[in-house]
């Protein structure tokens, strides 16, 4: 899959200069010239379709490691407890959502490989702008369940005091900017850093980020600039890339050559901007975690975008219950025993228990104070305030 990444790293510099068929024809900048006397339309059909790459099949079993992939047994295991963990708080949320307890929750259900796997392949330096289904992200890079709790209720200790939605988590100490409601508005923003990382999922849930493509390809154009070896990483899904604000960022980051990775449905997008692309199994957490190490890499030594579309279930929770990314890796820990359902039974145990007292501490702690409401947002009050 490397090797794959290096070549397309000189495709766009050769198609400048080569593959003008007949000489005397002319050579038209950044594309391959082919002349022809028969007229045809193009349209998807003329494409085959992206292959999706994938380590873990949905039988569990392990397809075939890449030479160049390395991952001790500690972040093996690592990467499967906290899976469980995002799952596991994900279902005592939801229920305290519907029971009333909390006010709002949106679940991480069937993405879990792609966010603790995506998360584990980066850096604490990387900027990430998320959207409302990327917990286990935050998860990862150090974010406690008491942390979530606090931010689902809104309570004093809730490190926004109060003034965000739940879900809307983030966290200037790893790097993970806040959540914003508006669709995309994350993309152009994170694009201006020195390297962009955006992931796409497609998921059965429609409504996804929009604004914050923005911003994404923001900070990757700023982290150019500033020759950190660090990426804007973006997560968003098929209703932000519907956004008139994701065209413009994926122009914004080709244009500018920002690092960027992004993905989702829309794989076939990214070659029409210049942008090199992959599509990758969202449900085969070694999968998502290979590509995007490599993605990166590739982003920062080119200084250039780069596209993964991370494929996941949409509407087919029955079938794909059967193949859900925990299972999955679940099963394959166990082939090569690093797993059993010993330890599985005790994590579970002890995950639930956490969640359980961390939520009832949450709910106790009093409410932010209203009076805090402009408290860390303005240098200088404004004397109208």
């Amino acid at each position: 899959a490397q090797q794959q990444f290096r070549n397309s790293d000189t495709a766009t510099d050769n198609a400048k200069t080569d593959a003008i068929v007949g000489a005397g024809n002319p050579s038209f900048l950044g594309i391959q010239t082919i002349f022809t006397s028969e007229l045809k339309i193009t349209d998807e059909r003329c494409y085959d379709p992206l292959p999706i790459f994938r380590i873990l099949n949905p039988s569990h079993e392990r397809v075939q490691l890449p030479e160049d992939f390395k991952l001790d047994e500690n972040t093996l295991t690592k990467i499967y407890r906290k899976m469980v963990t995002l799952n596991i708080m994900d279902k005592i949320l939801y229920e305290s959502q519907r029971q009333g307890r909390i006010s709002f929750y949106m679940t991480n259900t069937g993405e879990e490989a792609i966010q603790i796997g995506s998360a584990a392949a980066i850096t604490l330096e990387d900027v990430i702008y998320a959207q409302y289904r990327e917990a286990g992200v935050l998860l990862w890079r150090g974010h406690t369940i008491a942390d979530f709790m606090n931010q689902c209720y809104g309570n004093h200790k809730d490190a926004a005091k109060g003034r965000q939605m739940p879900v809307h988590y983030g966290s200037k100490k790893l790097n993970f900017v806040t959540i914003s409601s508006p669709l995309t508005t994350q993309l152009p923003q994170g694009s201006i850093a020195r390297f962009l990382l955006i992931l796409l999922r497609v998921v059965r849930q429609f409504f996804s980020i929009t604004q914050q493509n923005s911003l994404a390809v923001g900070t990757a154009y700023a982290l150019k600039r500033s020759k950190r070896n660090a990426c804007a990483v973006c997560y968003f899904g098929e209703g932000a890339a519907s956004e008139g604000d994701a065209h413009a960022a994926f122009n914004f980051a080709a244009t500018l050559d920002c690092p960027i990775f992004k993905g989702d449905g829309i794989a076939a997008r990214g070659p029409a901007y210049g942008i090199p692309t992959i599509r990758v199994d969202g449900n085969d957490v070694l999968a998502t975690y290979h590509a995007t190490k490599v993605a990166r890499e590739f982003s920062i030594r080119s200084k250039k975008p780069f596209l993964i579309e991370a494929m996941t279930y949409r509407d087919e929770i029955a079938y794909w219950n059967h193949y859900m990314p925990i299972i999955r890796y679940h099963n394959y820990l166990e082939s090569i025993g690093l797993w059993c359902e010993r330890r599985d039974t005790e994590l579970k145990k002890h995950v639930k228990n956490s969640v359980l007292l961390a939520f009832a501490e949450a709910e106790k702690e009093r409410k932010a104070c209203w009076k805090e409401l402009f408290t860390d947002v303005y240098r200088t009050m404004p004397k109208h305030i």
